[in-house]
């Protein structure tokens, strides 16, 4: 999209909408995430259960659009996995016969999705989240959206969208009171299959200090991924 074009759409339009930006070829993703950084000190800032996922050197991602996610990782031998199925999670260790089930259908903030990870796919403003335009920031050229849950959860999201490629390049994050958490920064966006995915994500806590930094590797899109690998047990 041309800066002229983008203009008129804001003319046109009083405003892009979300449903401009999300990647409908998208049905799936997986790579690995490597942590490169993850400093526990500033990660707590945060909050005290933030820092976690950075004590696992490596994390395998799986994506599958509506609203499934797969990850799996390996400390000292042990294998776990964390699986998201709609509103439904499942954490499974198998080798210390750990097998927990949860639904967060009343817990909204407590679900992951492709938007943790800078991708903006149709189901998300289908059911979870609504999205409504802000400005376009001068500095970037990047549309500025603040993302809330449709329902019980008053925490959200104010989100950068790069208007060419249809990702998310910044996020601020919320809590429900409104105060700021974190902002994440998805840098090095690739083309993969004609969908744009950022590579690199920084975080940083409201004390501008850099807490973590993950990078994606091996990335693969709409290899047509089982339904089974998202099963609930």
């Amino acid at each position: 999209m041309s800066p002229l074009a983008a203009l008129l759409l804001l003319a046109a339009h009083d405003g892009p909408k979300i449903d401009d930006f999300v990647q409908p070829r998208l049905h799936d993703a997986s790579f690995t995430a490597r942590v490169e950084k993850g400093d526990q000190n500033e990660l707590a800032k945060i909050n005290k259960d933030f820092g976690q996922a950075y004590r696992f050197q490596f994390t395998n991602v799986k994506v599958k659009e509506p609203f499934k996610l797969r990850l799996e990782t390996n400390v000292e031998d042990t294998e776990i996995t964390y699986v998201i199925n709609g509103a439904r999670q499942m954490y499974w260790i198998p080798k210390a016969r750990i097998h927990i089930s949860k639904d967060f259908s009343s817990e909204p903030g407590r679900r992951q999705s492709a938007l943790d990870f800078g991708l903006l796919t149709p189901s998300l403003f289908e059911s979870l989240f609504d999205a409504a335009f802000v400005r376009q920031d001068r500095a970037t050229g990047g549309y500025v959206f603040d993302i809330t849950y449709k329902k019980d959860d008053t925490s959200r999201s104010r989100v950068w969208v790069d208007p060419e490629k249809h990702y998310v390049f910044k996020r601020e994050w919320y809590n429900q009171v409104g105060r700021q958490l974190a902002t994440f920064l998805y840098e090095r966006p690739r083309e993969v299959g004609g969908v744009w995915l950022p590579t690199r994500l920084t975080v940083r806590n409201t004390d501008n200090k850099v807490a973590g930094i993950t990078h994606y590797e091996g990335v693969k899109v709409n290899t047509g991924l089982a339904d089974s690998l998202f099963q609930i047990r």
